[in-house]
């Protein structure tokens, strides 16, 4: 999943060499933390959350047949 939020975070960015991410295992589910450059944060969250909400639902959707939970944040 991380190389999926990777990939995609990439391509919707000016600094895609200032994308980090990283996750982390908690309860039972994996937190996938996405840090972008401070410009950047904008086009990754996208109008009213659009884009944030559509990353979290194709983390959703794949983690349905990975039989998983991914829970994506996007840091500062």
């Amino acid at each position: 999943m991380k190389e999926l939020v990777e990939l995609i975070a990439k391509a919707l960015v000016d600094h895609p060499d200032e994308v980090n991410v990283k996750e982390v295992e908690r309860d039972q589910k994996t937190v996938v933390e996405l840090r972008v450059a401070p410009g950047d944060l904008g086009k990754v969250i996208g109008r009213q959350g659009r884009t944030a909400r559509a990353i979290r639902t194709i983390l959703a959707a794949s983690g349905t047949k990975l039989k998983k939970r991914f829970v994506l944040e996007i840091l500062e």
